[in-house]
């Protein structure tokens, strides 16, 4: 059975049998925006490499959308950190009762 709920810290579980699937909103909007201008400063980078003048801006562009690829995984850990202290939470809840 798939069931669906939303706690007051505005998760969403997703229940699928005795698995569960944890997300936070926030991470999923930050996901987003970052993939979003990794997007943007590689495309305005690559456009700035047809012109000399703007080649040093370019590269700058790449240099901020190669850091933001590293700012991928780190979102991804924070977010299963705090998944992993919910899943606690949880057990230690179920254990007590």
């Amino acid at each position: 059975m798939v069931a669906f709920k939303k706690n007051q810290e505005d998760y969403v579980d997703i229940s699928l049998g005795r698995y569960e699937f944890f997300f936070q909103k926030k991470y999923t909007v930050l996901n987003t925006v970052n993939d979003f201008l990794i997007g943007v400063w590689f495309l305005i980078g690559s456009f700035f490499f047809f012109s000399n003048d703007l080649q040093d801006i370019g590269t700058w562009l790449f240099v901020l959308g190669s850091f933001q690829l590293l700012i991928r995984p780190t979102i991804r850990l924070v977010h299963d950190f705090h998944l992993r202290k919910h899943v606690k939470k949880q057990k230690q809840g179920k254990e007590k009762v």
